[in-house]
């Protein structure tokens, strides 16, 4: 934590980790730009990844770490250098893994998909992040949670037509034709799919509304932004014709709604025999993940993956950042014991 390493800005931390993962005798290091990859070749009939981002958001008056008895405050501490330690440890001290295990310290999370490293590593190296399944060290609190929720973002513009606001009734107000579009989103019977056993929880929500052109002017256009969180047991196709049944009612054949985004959800993939070895021996208690995480990069390319972190999601982006050692503690010990049984 004490090496900066906010987005765009990652290599001395890369190169940290760098040197830390050669002088284990036992692993391949590869270094992709800022992204570092290491692996073991022992020839195990499965391969698990643990894979974190090395990126943080900018400093909050946070950006020097500090030890407070069992508690490390400080920028990343939560969203994710507790979890990038855990794995660095794992990495240096566990020659004989049953499994082969790839590590993955990946830059440019952060911040817009076409930085995101790991989408890198896929299109220009995808030996280097293959495997059976993979273990993203998200902030969780320690829960597992399994898969991720899709994000899709909409936009919809409605047209009227502009008048006077003294004859309104010559125009068509755009502005106010929205009201029928925002009262069914605001009573959207959200879908709370269960998937291997994992609950999770869709959204429609209304993000930002565009409108008016002067004071004296009926508006002959509105535009709301639409998010969307799409359970994993939907494609972005059914999504989208979902979204647009719903809205259907509040539409006329000249306005416009499209997609602008759209992040595909992943499932959990509680069924393959890493992940459920992990949740039998480990004890920690499991969960859906209801917001968007690289696990859906692993998951379209055929890799089920879980998010696992030591961290407290709910202080990530914040001051406060913080982990305590507790955390840290149940993490290492349920991917050591995971690492160490065959």
């Amino acid at each position: 934590m004490a090496i900066p390493s906010e987005s765009h800005d990652e290599s001395a931390l890369a190169a940290f980790v760098e040197n830390e993962l050669t002088t284990a005798a036992w692993l391949t290091v590869d270094r992709v730009g800022d992204n570092v990859v290491a692996r073991t070749t022992l020839g195990r009939p499965s391969r698990l990844v643990l894979a974190g981002h090395l990126d943080t958001v900018p400093a909050n008056d946070n950006q020097h770490a500090r030890l407070d008895g069992e508690v490390v405050h400080g920028l990343g501490a939560a969203d994710m250098k507790g979890g990038l330690a855990v794995f660095l440890d794992l990495a240096r001290t566990v020659s004989e893994p049953a499994c082969d295990v790839t590590y993955v310290f990946y830059a440019g999370e952060e911040v817009d998909a076409r930085f995101n490293g790991l989408a890198h590593l896929f299109a220009s190296r995808p030996e280097l992040v293959a495997g059976d399944v993979a273990i993203l060290g998200e902030p969780t609190d320690g829960w597992i949670e399994a898969g991720c929720q899709g994000t899709m973002r909409f936009e919809a513009t409605l047209v009227g037509e502009r008048a006077h606001t003294a004859r309104p009734w010559m125009g068509v107000n755009a502005v106010h034709r929205l009201g029928r579009l925002l009262a069914l989103l605001d009573g959207y019977d959200a879908r709370q799919p269960v998937i291997d056993g994992c609950e999770f929880h869709e959204a429609l929500q209304a993000v930002r509304v565009e409108g008016g052109v002067a004071n004296n002017v009926v508006p002959d256009r509105a535009t709301v932004v639409i998010n969307h969180r799409v359970a994993p047991d939907r494609t972005l196709a059914e999504a989208e014709a979902h979204v647009r049944e719903v809205l259907a009612p509040a539409l006329r054949a000249d306005d416009v709604l499209r997609v602008v985004a759209a992040d595909p959800p992943a499932t959990p993939g509680l069924d393959r025999p890493l992940l459920q070895s992990l949740v039998a021996r480990s004890g920690l208690p499991v969960r859906a993940k209801l917001g968007w995480t690289d696990v859906a990069r692993f998951s379209e390319h055929g890799i089920p993956a879980v998010n696992l972190g030591p961290g407290d999601p709910a202080l990530a982006h914040t001051k406060d950042e913080r982990v305590e050692r507790e955390k840290l503690d149940a993490v290492h010990v349920a991917l050591l014991d995971l690492l160490s049984t065959p």
